[in-house]
């Protein structure tokens, strides 16, 4: 029987300001299974969605995630990271999102952005009964140790460190890939779509590694990545990938 893969929503997409409200709800409506989003912690230990710890009130006062208290954070107007020019957003907690990506039964992609976020994060998890609804990603070889260290029972992707496949032959960066994701008890590769090829689709299935590649765009190239039999593809045009999918079924 043939598999299609799992569609993951970027933050951000269809438009949407990345690590917003309103992003979450696209995302949960856009018959996306999979949902990214962000994670940073503040100084007082409180996760948050952002890619970055360096935030910008739309005055241009520079503030870091790290060093700052979720109570101050929290009333802050902060520039939109992809949102229209001039539109600023409040940074979420984690924990005030939950409700809704708990009612959607999506699978919640938590991108971790720093070391600081892993010990909390497993806590999280773990607290809310969320060991089935989480992957983690933003995990390199250190990182993903770190997490198989904390808690063994997370869930995990291993982000592939593109600047192997620049340096080495392709069997060479596969294969340190692959052992890399292993002995980090990881259960799949996430992967910039530009390195991924027959050699490391075909070695990950040896080693019954799911592949999950991002961010995809154009429609053909979707097409092309399910064909190839990817595990998930991550994009901002959750739409067209919805479509996509519906259309390679028929």
């Amino acid at each position: 029987m043939k598999t299609y893969p799992l569609l993951t929503a970027h933050t951000g997409c269809m438009g949407t300001p990345d690590n917003s409200l309103l992003s979450i709800k696209t995302a949960v409506h856009s018959g996306a299974d999979i949902v990214e989003e962000d994670i940073l912690i503040t100084s007082d230990g409180v996760l948050v969605l952002s890619h970055d710890d360096h935030v910008y009130t739309a005055d241009g006062t520079e503030f870091k995630i790290s060093q700052i208290s979720y109570a101050e954070l929290s009333l802050l107007d902060i520039k939109a990271h992809n949102g229209a020019p001039g539109e600023t957003i409040r940074i979420l907690s984690l924990e005030s999102v939950m409700p809704i990506l708990r009612a959607s039964g999506k699978i919640m992609n938590l991108d971790l952005k720093s070391d600081a976020c892993v010990e909390p994060v497993s806590r999280f998890v773990e607290e809310n009964g969320l060991l089935e609804m989480v992957i983690l990603s933003g995990c390199e070889t250190r990182r993903a140790h770190d997490v198989n260290r904390t808690d063994p029972r997370l869930r995990k992707l291993l982000n592939v460190d593109t600047s192997l496949f620049l340096t080495l032959n392709e069997r060479e960066a596969v294969r340190i890939s692959c052992e890399d994701a292993l002995s980090a008890k990881c259960f799949g590769l996430n992967v910039n779509y530009r390195i991924v090829g027959p050699e490391l689709i075909q070695a990950a299935a040896r080693h019954e590694l799911d592949v999950y590649i991002w961010t995809v765009h154009s429609e053909d190239e979707m097409k092309h990545f399910m064909e190839m039999g990817v595990r998930s593809i991550t994009s901002r045009n959750i739409s067209a990938l919805v479509q996509v999918r519906e259309g390679a079924k028929r």
